[in-house]
């Protein structure tokens, strides 16, 4: 029999938490660092919201809902005996140019309170940390690095990025001194997100698909040419499972990792969905530009190079119309648009 292994993901009721704890819960077990694999007891699931039906039904899964620096400060995580942390949670990058003070609570605060909890357990578990590549930003008056490496020196142009450079330089750090086995992976945005949209300023890249194929109407706030840099969920889960697996020796000494990317532009994502739903579903695009979405959009990179990512195994996606029709595909209650 397996050996036991516990595991928390902060941000646990969420979409990507919830899907990260799905895809543990069915296969039953994971493998540390290159170590054998051992058999998932349990996972841990921290949240305001409740996790969904599916997940709370199982027996492995537990919630421990509250604010998470608050839950931090009464020592009520991680748990003794806790083996990995995925990190997810976290406010998004739109409520943290909004809200700077919520920024730095949510990300930066609760990060290294969630940091010195870990250091505290004396176990040295690993922990994975979510970032972005939002911490690479074209600075004003000089052109961004193409494309973007591993190795490209991160300057971020906005305060989610910043928090997330921050993080990603505390989780070195700590692991430098051995307090715990640390790697970070910078998503890319993520797209097609199911569910109700969030703060994100990048969110649109999602609703852009999501909203027309429910027969809704959605805003695309930027210019057709603008690039982006995406993964689809199926994607993102992979390269967080595998940043967890991967031997010390294939990760390399570098703490923080670029996520395969899938390069493109907005005006190919509309393209792609008139392929799969017809005009129909083009029609509902509003592109009346969005000053504020558009000047933090544009100093993302949409050129991201992951030859790190590619020599552990992992994979971009094939093609933005196999993401939407993936998201079709898991996702039928939420289409209301005949599709091709």
């Amino acid at each position: 029999m397996l050996a036991a292994m516990n595991i928390l993901i902060t941000g646990g009721s969420g979409f990507l938490g919830a899907r990260l704890a799905r895809t543990l819960l069915q296969q039953g077990s994971l493998s540390l660092r290159g170590a054998p694999a051992r058999r998932i007891e349990r996972i841990t699931l921290t949240d305001i919201a409740p996790p969904p039906a599916d997940l709370a039904a199982d027996a492995r899964v537990t919630h421990v809902g509250g604010d998470l620096l608050e839950l931090l400060a009464a020592r009520r995580l991680p748990g003794a005996g806790t083996d990995a942390v995925f990190h997810l949670a976290a406010a998004v990058s739109g409520e943290c140019e909004a809200d700077f003070d919520l920024g730095m609570r949510s990300n930066l605060a609760a990060t290294q309170a969630l940091l010195e909890a870990c250091r505290a357990l004396g176990s040295r578990p690993v922990l994975v940390f979510a970032s972005s590549l939002a911490v690479f930003g074209k600075l004003p008056g000089q052109p961004l690095p193409e494309p973007i490496e591993d190795q490209t020196l991160p300057t971020p142009q906005s305060s989610y990025g910043i928090q997330k450079f921050v993080c990603e330089q505390l989780v070195a750090d700590y692991a430098r001194k051995g307090f715990f086995f640390g790697r970070s992976v910078r998503l890319m945005t993520v797209s097609v997100r199911p569910g109700r949209p969030n703060g994100a300023a990048s969110g649109f890249l999602s609703g852009m698909i999501r909203e027309p194929l429910a027969g809704l109407k959605a805003a695309v706030p930027v210019p057709a040419a603008t690039p982006v840099a995406l993964a689809s969920p199926a994607r993102t889960v992979e390269g967080l499972l595998r940043a967890a697996e991967a031997p010390d020796a294939d990760w390399g000494p570098l703490i923080a990792l670029n996520l395969p990317s899938l390069r493109t532009s907005v005006g190919e994502m509309a393209a792609a969905l008139e392929t799969v739903a017809g005009r129909e579903a083009t029609a509902l695009l509003d592109w009346t530009p969005d000053a504020a979405i558009g000047r933090l959009v544009s100093t993302w990179p949409g050129d991201i190079q992951w030859d790190r990512a590619r020599a552990l195994g992992l994979r971009a996606d094939a093609s933005f119309e196999a993401v939407v029709r993936d998201y079709i595909r898991e996702n039928p209650q939420a289409v209301k648009l005949p599709v091709k």
